[in-house]
């Protein structure tokens, strides 16, 4: 289970298994989703899975994540998201209406975030081998000219904004298990962010890296992207947005809210020179309205990240080794 955690074990499995069959200069840096040239076009390609239990949770469904997931993994490339596929895993048994509560979703989820469902596929299997509906999607969408972000592309110097509060869609999960339930309901996150990062690049497009923190949550996903730069990161650990109820339930858990995954947020690595732009614009967009500056980006301890606490010490802020939150996502 560990290597589907978004972790260490999962880039091991990433980096000596999978990259080396493949090959391909796609996979460099191991971005969201894939800039492919063809025909003139630039074209944004992702696929994403997802085997969340409960299938419905405060705030989405398994169908909201299924689009949201794949159209925000095409526009943290910059592109503007056009057409998914669908694909159903149902496990026998699964009731009809289940299914049509789903499929409402994933349709009503598509319409909010401007894309169509363009292909798909069924395939139903034994009874005891899933967990009634898994769903798997994929998604193309255009790269504007002039956009170019990739996870090796920040530079010491870049300022590191998180969009919003972290870890309400972990923990939203987590209220809805049997023996975890608390005191205060907790929503996921789950949003399409292509309306924001549209808004961003009509700043500049000179993003130069975009990344949302899922599994593994921020931490992971900035050591992802020292790693493919070679740059030191620094937080600052007490301007990272932690909601009181999601803090509560990490402390009561054992959790780092570093380490929560997230459905509705972005990271960005921008230039310090844009960076007041960018955040003005992203505050001024209701995906981005609790957008914060949370560190930046150094030449000092090449990936690495590292958090400045409150105390005024440091401490080595790394990637998870294996699965710290089951089947989020």
């Amino acid at each position: 289970m560990g290597h589907g955690g978004g972790g260490t074990l999962s880039a091991e499995l990433v980096e000596h298994v999978f990259a080396p069959a493949f090959g391909g200069p796609e996979l460099a840096g191991y971005p969201d989703s894939a800039v492919l040239d063809l025909g003139g076009a630039r074209l944004a390609f992702s696929t994403d899975s997802f085997v969340v239990r409960p299938l419905f949770f405060p705030g989405g469904s398994i169908g909201d994540l299924a689009v949201n997931g794949t159209v925000n993994d095409l526009a943290m490339s910059g592109a503007r998201p056009a057409f998914l596929s669908c694909a159903f895993l149902l496990e026998e048994g699964v009731e009809t209406a289940t299914v049509a509560a789903v499929a409402q979703a994933i349709g009503a989820a598509a319409r909010a975030a401007g894309v169509r469902i363009a292909t798909g596929d069924t395939k139903v299997v034994e009874s005891g081998h899933g967990d009634g509906v898994y769903l798997n999607t994929a998604g193309i969408g255009l790269v504007p000219a002039g956009v170019d972000i990739r996870p090796d592309r920040a530079v010491p110097g870049d300022v590191v904004i998180v969009s919003g509060p972290i870890g309400l869609h972990g923990v939203a999960v987590l209220s809805v298990r049997e023996g975890l339930e608390f005191e205060v309901r907790v929503a996921s996150d789950c949003a399409p962010l292509g309306g924001l990062v549209e808004a961003m690049l009509a700043v500049t497009p000179d993003l130069h890296v975009l990344r949302d923190p899922t599994r593994g949550g921020v931490a992971t996903a900035l050591n992802e992207i020292a790693a493919a730069s070679g740059v030191g990161v620094v937080l600052e650990e007490r301007a990272v947005p932690v909601p009181p109820e999601v803090a509560n339930a990490c402390a009561l858990l054992g959790l780092d809210p570093l380490y929560v995954a997230n459905e509705g947020k972005l990271l960005a690595f921008v230039a310090r020179a844009d960076a007041d732009a960018v955040l003005a614009a992203m505050q001024a967009h209701p995906h981005g309205a609790g957008a914060r500056i949370i560190g930046e980006c150094v030449e000092a301890h090449p990936g690495m990240v590292v958090a400045r606490t409150a105390f005024g010490a440091t401490r080595v802020v790394d990637k998870p080794l294996g699965e710290q939150l089951p089947r989020i996502c």
